[in-house]
């Protein structure tokens, strides 16, 4: 350790003693009352040295009042360098301030809410917004955009009359779903993964006690893009990531072919039947068991 460390380290007698130079500035720059007690030195450099005490000021718990003394090389006058208000180590103070963008959560977001995207949004990528020419970086590559145009020369020679627009770009990117000004860029795409791969996914609770996964469940609806090769959306209204994107190795209890009910047998018709009413014929047929029953309309005399 050198010499010039070892002086820088040991506080100056001087401007050590300077206590009272020290309080005075502080109670000139403070409120009367909130300067407290003395607590400690600390060694700035050679013959700079900071005096702390205690703020007693409402609402600032921990802070301490800094005052920096010094005094030039062979002289005995200390004077003073600065007095500002420092946080202590146990201070109490306003948490670290975050943009807006990085507070943001899923779900924050109500009705009327506006969430603007930034120009150079990583998650984005420039799509095509019906020029002539795809801008740089496109999804629609150059030599898709050439083909295209060839193809669309030899249409128009053959069939499309003139200034027809058939075979364009234009018509190209609209049936594929690409006139779009940004579109999800690699890094956008792989985020959204790991998102959907993270709250259902194979590694979840719900899908490692699944008896199956999704890739084989009849409730999996396919979606289209690159990502169509990993996920699908759950069309079962009983699971619990019905109406969510799941990846094809998460599964659940409602897997369509984890335990299929089978038909209830119907029962063969009875050799007797005991369930149904026989009929029975109101007025018997003559020369039964069963007395005719007299006629209403004969005449049955008087004794």
């Amino acid at each position: 350790m050198s010499a010039a460390t070892t002086r820088s380290r040991t506080p100056d007698r001087l401007c050590a003693e300077a206590v009272d130079l020290a309080r005075e500035a502080a109670e000139e720059a403070a409120a009367p009352g909130v300067v407290g007690e003395h607590v400690t030195l600390v060694s700035e450099g050679d013959r700079v040295v900071t005096h702390f005490f205690e703020c007693k000021e409402p609402g600032y718990r921990g802070w301490r009042w800094a005052v920096t003394v010094a005094r030039a090389s062979r002289a005995k006058l200390v004077t003073l360098d600065e007095t500002v208000l420092l946080p202590g180590p146990d201070a109490l103070q306003a948490p670290e301030w975050v943009p807006w963008s990085e507070r943001l959560r899923p779900g924050d977001m109500g009705p009327g809410d506006l969430l603007p995207t930034e120009a150079d949004d990583p998650r984005l990528e420039p799509g095509y917004t019906g020029e002539d020419a795809p801008p740089p970086n496109s999804v629609l590559s150059q030599e898709l955009a050439e083909r295209i145009e060839a193809e669309d020369a030899e249409l128009s020679e053959r069939e499309a009359p003139a200034g027809s627009a058939r075979g364009s770009i234009a018509s190209v990117a609209d049936e594929l779903g690409m006139r779009r000004a940004r579109v999800l860029s690699r890094y956008g795409l792989h985020a959204a993964a790991d998102r959907w791969e993270e709250s259902f996914g194979g590694k979840t609770a719900m899908a490692q006690a699944a008896p199956a996964s999704c890739v084989s469940c009849a409730f999996l609806v396919p979606i289209a893009g690159s990502l169509s090769q990993a996920f699908g959306i759950c069309a079962n209204e009983f699971s619990p990531a019905d109406g969510r994107v799941v990846a094809f190795d998460y599964g659940c209890g409602g897997h369509s072919e984890a335990a299929v009910m089978p038909t209830p047998p119907r029962p063969a018709s009875p050799v007797l039947d005991t369930v149904g009413a026989d009929p029975f014929r109101f007025r018997p047929e003559r020369g039964g068991s069963v007395p005719d029953v007299p006629d209403a309309t004969e005449d049955l005399g008087h004794s």
